[in-house]
This record gives structure tokens, sequence and C-alpha cells, in this order.
């Protein structure tokens, strides 16, 4: 692989000021030769002046601040300037212009399934810089293009691994977004470090039922949340019963046979899981017969 070599440029002021010098002095020195009477060689020696500070003018370049340079000698790579400001390199060489500024990858929605099979809306965005500029000129063909495929082909891959949403302790995509940013951080910067480019951030943007199974889904998201609420309500009520009968056994508040237990856990039970409030009937008789 081509790794990028940073190479210093000598500074463009003086060779502009001696170029402009030589265009003037040859000038000058052609004006004198055309006078009568005139000088072939005069004539000769100022255009050559002119043409050669015009060539050595040519090596000048402006190089913006987070921007680079990439320079090739006859198709071979010779290295990257970076310091910013008026820059002189030789004139045969040609110059490549790389920003390496941060920027931002709005990708598009993908429907795509998830872990489950669920087709799901998803899309990211993607903040990146060239950090290699060798690498992003000669190693991919356009880097640009080659950040938003790999961009969009991890992110496919990232939502097949992960199910939409999850009610129990596993990973989900609507759940751990944090982990979600981190692992698709890593898998892009994985695809994209052959190209010189770093990746600064990856979170997902739009994440969504696709709209065919939208509303089914939000009903067996509805019923899953029931589910799970309802699971904590009978461990809660089972556990203060429990500590209910504990206490009136520890303390002799009540002496209950079998049956008087089972029907305390029964109204207990009825008291505490029930969705609305229980109006409650004084018993006057006896449970016996």
């Amino acid at each position: 692989m081509i790794r990028e070599q940073v190479r210093s440029a000598t500074s463009g002021v003086p060779v502009l000021i001696l170029g402009l010098a030589g265009i003037a002095a040859s000038v000058w020195l052609f004006v004198a030769s055309v006078q009568r009477p005139a000088t072939p060689a005069g004539i000769l020696l100022g255009v050559a002046g002119v043409l050669a500070s015009m060539f050595v003018l040519m090596g000048l370049k402006i190089v913006n601040p987070n921007e680079a340079r990439v320079l090739q000698l006859f198709g071979s790579y010779r290295g990257t300037v970076k310091t910013p400001g008026l820059r002189w390199v030789p004139p045969l060489m040609t110059t490549r212009n790389v920003s390496q500024r941060i920027r931002n990858f709005d990708g598009s929605r993908l429907k795509v399934n998830d872990l489950e099979g669920n087709p799901i809306e998803i899309a990211a965005v993607v903040v990146w810089r060239v950090v290699d500029t060798a690498e992003a000129l000669f190693e991919v063909d356009d880097y640009n293009n080659y950040v938003h495929v790999q961009s969009e082909s991890a992110l496919r891959n990232l939502a097949t691994s992960y199910a939409y949403d999850a009610h129990d302790d596993q990973e989900s995509l609507r759940g751990a977004t944090a982990k979600i940013a981190e692992h698709l951080k890593q898998e892009i910067q994985e695809r994209l470090s052959k190209a010189g480019v770093e990746v600064m951030e990856a979170r997902i943007s739009h994440l969504a039922y696709a709209p065919e199974i939208a509303a089914a889904m939000l009903q067996r998201q509805q019923a899953g949340a029931i589910i799970a609420a309802r699971q904590r309500i009978v461990e809660g009520a089972v556990g203060m019963v429990e500590m209910a009968l504990d206490m009136l056994s520890a303390k002799h508040v009540v002496e209950l046979d079998n049956e008087r237990r089972a029907q305390m856990v029964s109204n207990l039970l009825v008291v505490l899981c029930g969705e609305r409030g229980t109006q409650p009937v004084v018993n006057t008789g006896t449970i016996y017969q």
C-alpha cells in the first residue's frame, strides 16, 4: 500500500518576487534590444528570460488550512505538502488537492431485516475526514463514493445483527443506542481504513418499522410491554403476599389453616394484580359451612 509521505515545500513568496523581477528584467532587455540598432542576441535572451520566469512561476501553489497537495512526477507519488500558505514545487510535478476537513455523510433510509426478520427502515450519520492523502487517492478509485457505499454496507450488516426492540436484557437497536453507535463506528472504520479515512462519529439518525408492518408491530410491541409489566406486577404481588403471611405468623396475629391461607392469598392477588381499584366486601359470616 502507498503510505503518505509529508514533504516540506519552499516558500513561494521569494520565488514570486524573483520571478516577477526576472520578467521585468527580460522585458526591459527585450525592449532595449529591439531599438535601433537592434541586437538579435538581446531579443532572444529577453524572450528566453520571460519564458523561463513564467515556467518557474508555474510551480507556485496555494495550500489552504486543512488541505493538502499531493505531488506526482510522471505518475510517481513524490509526497504530500500540508504546510498552509504560498508554496513552490518543481513545475514538472503535477499536484492534486485533497481536503482534510471534517465532513458529514447523511445516509439515505435503507430497508433491511433485523435479527428477527422484521423489515425496518434505518439510516445513519457518519462524521469522517481524510488522514492519509496517499491512500485516499491511490488505494481507491473515488474515496467519497467509497465512504458512502461502505458506510451503507456496514449499516446493513449492523441492522441484521440486532433486533429492533427487546423487552429482556438483550441489546436492541432501539434500546442500546450508545453501544450500537460504537459498534457502527468500529465496523465502518474497519472498512474505510484502507482508504486513509478516519471515522470520528457514527450514529443512527432514523429507525422505524417498515410501513407495511408498522401497525402490526406496534400492537406486538404494546402486547410485549403489557406482558413484561404484568410479569413484574405478579412477581411483586407474590412477594408481598408471602411477606404478609410470614408477618402474620411471626407476630401471632391470627392462626390460619390451609383453606384460610388460600382464601387470603386469592384476595391479596386480586387486589394487587387488578387493573382497577377493588371494592372490598366485608364478610360477616364464616367461610365454613
